[in-house]
């Protein structure tokens, strides 16, 4: 570095800013480096690291998770190209799901979609994807990726097992950034609907569920014949207050469904908002049966009688339920 001019110092400082102190070695030698330069600096010992084919990592230290991921785009953007527009490479499936923070993702391999007639390989972490389609993208964290619909139709669309396949549709929703219905236009476009699974997992989000855990609740009390519920609708006072979303309601019977974890209610706090949640309600007249993911598991039939019960007693109501139901 010694022989760069101050001006390639500065040069390389901002590259390193724009793109978390990574730098492909096109980058590096249009900064004034020579290519033994920066063979020498990624030596054992050296300053700086070679994270991927023609990558560097201008710093000593493991890569964190965004570096690794636009190292992989860096690797396979075109050489000419701005790799930071995402135009010829951008990241999607479960690392760009985990790059939104949606829950249950995040297996360190990351995929990188090209268009079809790019050749690239497959090399370390980076799983190479073409397309037809190209997508639209955005900058999210320093790092090209595609939006969350499209990321979730990629990964769906090569993952075998079907409850990851529910949980990860279930929980990019959740998240409350990714409509579903956005979604699944982009499990069509894809042709992701023609698996059983997805299928599945998309008619659970038409129908309002937002998690596994509700998923196999619908499931049990189906298999249990019981009446069709409305998911997660939003409950609301007669004059229009909020009032609370039920994981499962029958407007008619006025009867609710909580399912709750019990990971979830170890905090203090959130097991006294559970209670609070369920006074409300009842102080509005609704019935409320509160179950554990490990009870639908473990005894259905019991989830059953208990909602089938309540039901019963809600069909003898004089007067109808005082709330307003927005499903």
């Amino acid at each position: 570095m010694a022989a760069a001019t101050k001006a390639h110092v500065r040069t390389l400082d901002r590259l390193a800013g724009r793109q978390r102190g990574l730098a492909t070695h096109r980058q590096l030698q249009a900064a004034g480096l020579a290519r033994s330069t920066i063979r020498r600096r990624c030596e054992p010992g050296g300053p700086w690291q070679r994270v991927l084919p023609r990558v560097t990592l201008i710093q000593t230290g493991a890569p964190d998770a965004y570096q690794r991921m636009l190292a992989a785009v860096l690797y396979a953007a075109e050489p000419a190209s701005d790799p930071l527009s995402g135009t010829t490479a951008v990241v999607t499936g479960e690392a760009a799901l985990s790059l939104y923070r949606v829950w249950g993702t995040g297996s360190g391999t990351v995929d990188v979609l090209l268009d079809e007639a790019r050749k690239m390989r497959d090399v370390a972490y980076v799983r190479i994807r073409r397309t037809r389609r190209p997508p639209p993208t955005l900058l999210f964290e320093g790092v090209p990726c595609v939006r969350r619909p499209r990321a979730a139709a990629d990964f769906v669309a090569r993952e075998t097992c079907p409850d990851r396949v529910r949980a990860v549709l279930a929980n990019a929703v959740q998240a409350g950034r990714c409509d579903p219905r956005d979604l699944i236009a982009e499990l069509r476009a894809g042709h992701a609907l023609r698996g059983a699974p997805v299928r599945a997992a998309a008619e659970e989000l038409l129908a309002g569920v937002r998690s596994i855990e509700e998923g196999r609740a619908r499931d049990v009390l189906r298999a249990g014949g019981v009446p069709d519920a409305l998911w997660n609708p939003t409950l609301l006072t007669k004059d229009g207050i909020f009032l609370a979303v039920p994981d499962a309601y029958w407007p008619h019977e006025g009867v609710a469904l909580e399912v709750d974890s019990e990971e979830f209610h170890l905090a203090a706090t959130a097991y006294r908002a559970t209670l609070r949640r369920r006074l409300k309600l009842e102080t509005h007249g609704i019935e409320v049966v509160t179950v554990a993911p490990a009870l639908v598991r473990d005894h259905p039939d019991e989830v059953v009688a208990a909602v089938l019960a309540k039901l019963r007693l809600g069909a003898g109501r004089r007067e109808p339920i005082a709330v307003l139901v927005r499903a």
